[in-house]
């Protein structure tokens, strides 16, 4: 009797420790799999490293850690951005404003911080607007004009399901930032992250924006590197935020002279008709984004389009008498915007004017 609890005891023993064996091992294969330092080895990580380091051979890469890894999978290079200020129509003001209190001290830090301490780079900036109206195009244009590293963080890649790294990939978006500068943070719907906060926010959503605010604020006097938020609810943002963006830019729904500036800007390189008109095209886009009106014309391009493949072509297939050597569609008609379904569809689009908010 007492040799058989003996051996039942050694076999508990024995299966108490696999047990846990097993479970240490099954614990850290799952957080190598699962955990960020998966996404470290992520194709898109390697490849952004590689690039950059062709391009800047002086920036030490070597050394990232995992979470500098994640992050770099987000940045792009401002050679890859294909926007520039003179792709967008419209907002000639505004672009002026973000040359002369944003470009210049970002590109030329000394020449400023020379004269004054006054003169830096703000660290913070808010483009805030109907949806559509160019914000984040701006975001990269201002990226690409200022040769910055556009870093464009989304939530999802901040919050993690393993406790305590989310503040490590807030850490690492700043320290790489460093590395990387000039850098632009950028953050779309940055109201959805830097929300008001309240009672009833989780501890790790309140730790993460402390963290983020920690790190803001430790930003050097005359460092290149700027968060730059866009969001079409500004009055979500939580006020300590709001305060670390001086600059704030309202991008309103474009009137009818930007309204022509950004017609013209699509229909550049489209044969129009003789008689176009673009006075009846613009009143007609009266509520517009940018966004509607580059969509509106891509439908109205289609009409022309259309008509070609009806009379060339029979189930899909060229007609006999059709050649593809020299393709010629018709010039770009007035009628052509906003006929038939195309007009049903727009006239949803049109978007109420967003009213001016204060946000001191």
């Amino acid at each position: 009797m007492s040799q058989s609890r003996q051996d039942w005891r050694i076999n508990f023993a024995i299966s108490l420790v696999a047990t846990v064996i097993s479970g240490f091992f099954i614990d850290r294969t799952l957080r190598h799999l699962l955990g960020p330092t998966s996404s470290t080895k992520s194709p898109a990580a390697q490849d952004a490293v590689r690039r950059f380091k062709a391009r800047n051979p002086d920036v030490d890469l070597d050394h990232l850690n995992e979470h500098e890894l994640l992050i770099m999978a987000e940045v792009i290079a401002p050679e890859d951005i294909n926007v520039r200020f003179e792709d967008i129509g419209g907002l000639e003001e505004i672009i002026g404003d973000l040359r002369e209190s944003v470009l210049y001290p970002l590109t030329m830090p000394s020449f400023f911080t020379n004269n004054s301490p006054l003169l830096q780079a703000p660290t913070g900036v808010l483009l805030y607007g109907p949806p559509g109206c160019g914000k984040t195009m701006l975001a990269k244009a201002l990226a690409s004009e200022s040769s910055a590293t556009f870093i464009n963080i989304k939530i999802s890649a901040i919050l993690d399901k393993w406790f305590g790294e989310s503040n490590k990939i807030v850490a690492a978006i700043f320290s790489l930032a460093q590395k990387l500068q000039p850098s632009i943070i950028f953050i779309d719907e940055i109201d959805s992250f830097l929300r008001e906060r309240s009672k009833s926010d989780h501890e790790v959503m309140s730790m993460l924006k402390a963290e983020f605010m920690t790190l803001w604020d430790g930003l050097t006097t005359g460092g290149r590197i700027m968060v730059l938020g866009a969001t079409n609810r500004p009055n979500d943002i939580d006020s300590a935020f709001l305060r670390r963006m001086p600059k704030r830019f309202s991008i309103k729904l474009p009137n009818p002279e930007q309204r022509q500036r950004i017609l013209r800007l699509m229909l550049k390189g489209t044969e129009l008709e003789k008689d176009f008109d673009f006075d009846a095209v613009i009143a007609k886009m009266a509520g517009l984004s940018g966004s509607d009106i580059k969509e509106a014309c891509r439908d109205a391009a289609m009409v022309p389009a259309r008509e070609y493949f009806r009379d060339n072509y029979v189930d899909g297939k060229p007609k006999a008498t059709n050649t593809d050597r020299n393709i010629k569609m018709r010039p770009l008609r007035t009628n052509d915007f906003f006929t038939g379904s195309h007009a049903a569809h727009d006239k949803d689009n049109h978007h109420t004017q967003s009213v001016d908010v204060s946000l001191d």
